[in-house]
């Protein structure tokens, strides 16, 4: 089925795109979520019309993308977020909210998918973001991610958060591969002294091993002493 895409939304699509999904997914994960709606006939409408509107003021030559180019590289796009107190983001500024924001702000239209963020940004900070508008014409668009409330810190402060995260993330993941090796040590010594306990009842000691053989010379004596009573039943027994 078709729907609308009201998120970005990971090897699926951006916010807007109309994508074909299979109805469980749209049932089971992303209706229930509200990342998607279906994709009647006058949403669908909606949507180009707004897009053919966008289109106008979009760069149609050269010298359109070089006045674009210079708003872009005159303005500051400001995102007021929700943030924790070592600076990381409850959510993400996607490429799709840059794009968005340059057309309230601007009134000017731009591919979000030329817009040169690898990752969503994730921390708050001052960002530099690289926007193609046309063939050979780029511009850098200032923009800031604020914690909901404040004013960002300075440089120096920022830059101290960020390694603090980095610090405690890098000191999780080695405790995570310690405790996975001890457990992995574990697991290999529990199997060898299995191994080991298999071995030892596989071969037993020496007197075990005479034990078996008189046996097994006693048995055979039994066998031979019955076929030679019933090839000659008058023959007493040895």
């Amino acid at each position: 089925m078709d729907v609308i895409l009201l998120q970005d939304v990971e090897k699926v699509g951006l916010r807007g795109d109309v994508v074909s999904v299979s109805r469980g997914y749209m049932r089971n994960y992303l209706g229930p979520r509200r990342l998607a709606e279906e994709a009647t006939p006058s949403r669908v409408a909606e949507l180009e019309k707004r897009d053919a509107q966008r289109a106008r003021h979009e760069a149609q030559s050269f010298e359109d993308a070089q006045k674009i180019a210079d708003q872009l590289g005159k303005a500051e796009l400001r995102f007021d977020v929700n943030a924790g107190p070592q600076g990381t983001l409850f959510g993400s500024v996607t490429a799709t909210d840059l794009a968005d924001e340059i057309w309230e702000k601007l009134k000017i239209r731009v591919d979000r998918r030329k817009i040169d963020l690898h990752d969503p940004i994730k921390r708050i900070g001052r960002y530099s973001v690289s926007v193609e508008i046309f063939t050979d014409v780029t511009a850098e668009v200032r923009t800031l991610v604020v914690p909901e409330g404040g004013e960002l810190p300075p440089e120096e402060e920022l830059e101290a958060m960020e390694a603090a995260v980095k610090a405690a993330e890098e000191a999780e993941a080695e405790a995570a591969a310690e405790h996975q090796a001890a457990v992995e040590a574990e697991v290999e010594q529990f199997v060898a002294e299995e191994e080991a306990a298999e071995v030892e009842e596989a071969e037993p000691g020496e007197s075990g091993a005479d034990d078996s053989g008189v046996e097994e010379a006693e048995q055979e004596a039994v066998a031979a002493e019955t076929e030679e009573q019933l090839v000659d039943p008058d023959a007493e027994p040895s």
